[in-house]
């Protein structure tokens, strides 16, 4: 029931990383329930079957009452001799415990913090854009020499995938990247992990250093995730600046990318709002058009078909089918004056000339406009490289911070960060929810609300483990990772329910406060350790794995390691020492004296 009502406030979180907990947590709840069932059914009817008296066996050298038994029973000795030391010392117990605890809070602020943790997933995508207005053939020169660099640098290239420039020789792989006569894009699979020495970051950063060295790009992006079909990494803090005025929103994110850029650790700066682009318009005078029988429709059509060019019939050749694109030779569609000499004929036959009824002139395309909450807005986007979001998000918040901004101008902090704080922000929630709703299972099966509460003194230092298994393993503090410190909450107050269970138990059978709790952790060692040890053997893989997209969950499992070390060392000494001083001497001796008088009270009814 505990772990139920830890796990299914999962099945009703929304958010960013709401289709993981949702499903994370249909599945263990809807485990934990059926096995259940099966244990307080199947087994015990399994167990009066299979489970027969069988007479005790003299033990052989190495067996198990000969080498495990005796172990366990010094160690059982042992912990009883201490539980009696931290019994007769019990605020000085109780102090150390806080003292670790605020410890492992004052640690919080080393442990880096990210969104989710990326993996290598043997795969690079480089999008990279050359100087505006570029001609087609010189990006993909350009291009060529990113290939000569893939070949020589990077023998861990297993396929690769180049498209250049938006021309009709263009590659299908340009249908779902962002293309123009001057963007690059290359898709990079690399071989599997256990076949290279080198890591996919490692890799990309000695590919920013050789696109460094070309002069013909001006911006590039290297990331080694997809983040979404055809687009980059995700995993990127974004600066957003709302304003109106296109140039002054322009210059401050310049101002803000030059200085992003000198943040060790922040790769691949990119503006979001592109350069305007140059463009021919034709400027028509309608006052001759209507002199000469034309209109814009006749005028617009010729001059597509001269220079886009017009597909008049189809080739077919051995099954397969080729476009007949009739247009102007290149060398006759290159310069304005090219463009003005574009005949035109009339209805009337008479062949006009473009120059006779408008002029081509040289235009700027203004930029994109991009909008949210209906305010005009672009953003300055930084990739992590050897750092954490959180540190980056922080550095950057500092420089905005020190900034000064223009009149009508607001900058935000969002990207992946903002998903990161969102997401952070449910599993609050989630914690305190799960925590109401364990105390409350626990309150209503103890009947009584001291119980419960001296359990769940061990859910603290399970975060505690977390903390130091973080910084102990150099492991970032990510949604996962937190996923993982939540479900420690229906895990470890199990432990301290077998405790206090049995403690119970004892002194209902007349046993002093000092001595139950003594006989019961000595008696009870066994299941605390049998249920602690095999759940976190069971996480030992996955806290261990080093396959391809291990990074991703592997800070699930310290998480779940580390909690459940720390939590169960000091639940064996501290929920003991806890009930000790919240269970008072004759408490339970009132209970049974209750109980003997309603008994007494039967016995005399029925006579």
């Amino acid at each position: 029931l505990v772990v139920v009502a830890v796990f299914f406030p999962l099945t009703m979180v929304g958010g960013m990383t709401g289709v993981l907990f949702n499903q994370l947590g249909w599945i263990v709840t809807i485990t934990v329930v059926t096995s259940t069932t099966v244990a307080i059914s199947l087994t015990p009817m399994m167990s009066a079957k299979l489970l027969t008296y069988k007479r005790k066996r003299k033990s052989g050298r190495f067996s198990y009452d000969t080498l495990i038994e005796p172990l366990h029973d010094r160690m059982s000795a042992f912990y009883e001799r201490s539980i009696r030391v931290a019994l007769e010392n019990k605020k000085k117990v109780l102090a150390l415990a806080v003292f670790l605890f605020v410890g492992s809070l004052a640690l919080l602020p080393l442990v880096s913090v990210e969104f989710i943790p990326e993996a290598d997933e043997s795969r690079i995508l480089i999008n990279a854009e050359c100087t505006t207005g570029m001609r087609v053939e010189e990006t993909n020169r350009v291009a060529q020499r990113i290939e000569g660099i893939l070949r020589t640098r990077v023998p861990e290239v297993q396929v690769m995938a180049i498209s250049s420039g938006a021309d009709d020789a263009g590659s299908m792989f340009s249908m779902f990247m962002r293309t123009g006569t001057n963007i690059i894009n290359g898709m990079i699979r690399l071989v599997p992990i256990a076949e290279r020495e080198r890591s996919v970051w490692d890799i990309m950063e000695d590919l920013r250093s050789q696109l460094d060295s070309i002069p013909e790009l001006i911006e590039y992006s290297v990331s080694g995730s997809s983040g979404g079909f055809g687009g980059g990494s995700t995993n990127t803090v974004d600066v957003e600046i709302y304003g109106y005025d296109f140039d002054v929103t322009t210059g401050v994110a310049e101002a803000l990318r030059e200085k992003i850029a000198d943040i060790p650790g922040a790769q691949d700066v990119l503006i979001s709002r592109k350069d305007d682009r140059p463009e021919l318009q034709v400027v028509l005078d309608r006052k001759k058009l209507a002199e000469n029988g034309l209109n814009t429709s006749m005028v617009s059509a010729a001059i597509r078909n001269r220079i886009a060019g017009l597909t008049s019939s189809m080739l077919r050749e051995e099954g397969d089918e080729y476009d007949i694109i009739v247009r102007y030779s290149e060398q006759y569609r290159q310069s304005i004056s090219d463009i003005e000499a574009i005949p035109l004929v009339n209805p009337l036959g008479k062949t006009i000339y473009l120059s006779e009824v408008g002029s081509v002139r040289e235009y700027w395309n203004p930029p994109n406009i991009e909008r949210k909450r209906r305010e005009r807005m672009l953003t300055v986007s930084a990739t992590p490289a050897g750092v954490s979001l959180g540190d980056l998000a922080q550095e950057i918040s500092k420089l905005i911070a020190g900034t000064s901004l223009p009149e009508g101008v607001m900058v935000d902090v969002g990207g992946a960060y903002e998903d990161m704080q969102e997401s952070f922000l449910d599993l609050g929630l989630l914690l305190l929810l799960s925590l109401i709703l364990v105390y409350l299972v626990m309150a209503s099966q103890f009947e009584s609300f001291a119980m419960p509460f001296v359990i769940m003194f061990s859910i603290p230092f399970a975060f505690t483990g977390v903390i130091l298994a973080m910084l102990l393993t150099n492991t970032t503090l990510s949604v996962i990772a937190g996923l993982g410190a939540v479900l420690l909450i229906g895990i470890v107050v199990k432990n301290g329910i077998v405790l206090i269970d049995y403690i119970n138990l004892m002194r209902d059978r007349g046993f002093p406060l000092i001595e139950a709790i003594a006989v019961s952790c000595r008696s009870r060692l066994r299941p605390v350790l049998m249920t602690a040890l095999t759940t976190i053997l069971a996480m030992l893989p996955l806290a261990l794995s080093t396959g391809e997209g291990a990074e991703t969950w592997r800070p699930m499992g310290l998480a779940l390691v580390g909690g459940l070390v720390f939590s169960t060392a000091v639940t064996l000494i501290l929920i003991p020492v806890v009930y000790a001083i919240f269970c008072r001497l004759g408490e339970r001796d009132k209970l049974v004296k209750v109980r003997q008088k309603f008994t007494f009270l039967d016995e005399s009814t029925k006579d």
